[in-house]
């Protein structure tokens, strides 16, 4: 009988002893381990926006089209293009025309005695041939800009990636620099964890990033870099520039969170990635790195 009372004993301070280790093991975990549920994949996002303006004549892509970079999003009417490109090639035969003149003039008045043409015509007529090929030049950045104008009327794509948001439609009228379509560049994925500030001493630029979406995907990257500044939202500054201070003090401090940038090292190809999902980060420090204690007091 004293046996299986000794037994039983022992068997119930094994049990609580394993129950306060797990217990331990997971606050450290939760409170010391650099680790975030506060993910956020995040994209570079090109506004596509034409370089001249007019009546949108075609839509080269569909909403959530995959893209190809130089693969044509959209074209202006190009009938002004046309028109102005032809004006601009008539004013440089014109021009040239012009130079020509100049210089024959100037070259007669070279050849003729200087007791018919005075020296200063002579210097004149140089000056007219100079003005001339001026004006040719002139006429001839025209005629490259209207050129430019006509390659413009079909907006290409920049870089590989996703349209989005498709909100732009054939009759459409384009302004010149106002966005008409987005572009998620494909190669730009990245995460944005933002950790809590009592964690970032156990954070280094190259640590290991373990990466789990809500979905259930895994994947695996390194931290990029640490965001040096976020927005004090108790001390803005006033009207007169001043700083604006809180009279109030809040007793309960929570932690400020500090984006700390992913960069994703390899995306498998079952994941479907989307700037704007949540994801869980667990950053692992370096084996031969000391790993301070963050004192919370």
């Amino acid at each position: 009988m004293p046996w299986k009372r000794i037994i039983s004993i022992v068997f119930t301070l094994l049990v609580f002893a394993a129950a306060v280790l797990l217990v331990t093991t997971l606050w450290r975990h939760y409170m010391d381990e650099p680790w975030t549920r506060d993910g956020r994949v995040r994209a570079e996002v090109i506004n596509i926006a034409p370089d001249v303006a007019g009546l949108v004549d075609e839509i080269g892509v569909k909403d959530n089209q995959y893209v190809k970079k130089g693969d044509v999003l959209l074209r202006i009417d190009p009938e002004h293009y046309h028109h102005a490109m032809a004006e601009a090639e008539a004013l440089v035969a014109a021009r040239k025309a012009e130079l020509q003149i100049r210089q024959d003039d100037a070259k007669r008045r070279l050849d003729m005695d200087s007791l018919v043409v005075s020296q200063e015509d002579r210097i004149n007529a140089n000056h007219r041939v100079t003005a001339a090929m001026a004006a040719l030049h002139e006429a001839e950045a025209m005629l490259a800009t209207a050129k430019l104008n006509l390659e413009r009327t079909e907006v290409r794509a920049p870089v590989d990636g996703y349209i989005t948001n498709l909100n732009v439609f054939k009759g459409d009228f384009a302004q010149r620099g106002e966005p008409v379509m987005a572009l998620i560049d494909e190669h730009s994925y990245y995460i944005y964890a933002y950790v809590e500030e009592t964690r970032l001493p156990l954070i280094r630029v190259g640590d290991r990033a373990d990466l789990r979406l809500m979905s259930g995907e895994r994947m695996v990257g390194h931290v990029e870099s640490i965001a040096r500044g976020i927005f004090d939202r108790d001390n803005p500054e006033s009207k007169e520039l001043t700083a604006d201070v809180n009279p109030t003090f809040n007793w309960v401090r929570l932690a400020r969170r500090i984006p700390v940038r992913i960069h994703i090292d390899e995306v498998p190809k079952e994941v479907l990635l989307s700037a704007g999902l949540t994801c869980t980060v667990i950053i692992t420090p370096a084996e031969d790195r000391p790993r301070p204690t963050p004192d919370r007091w």
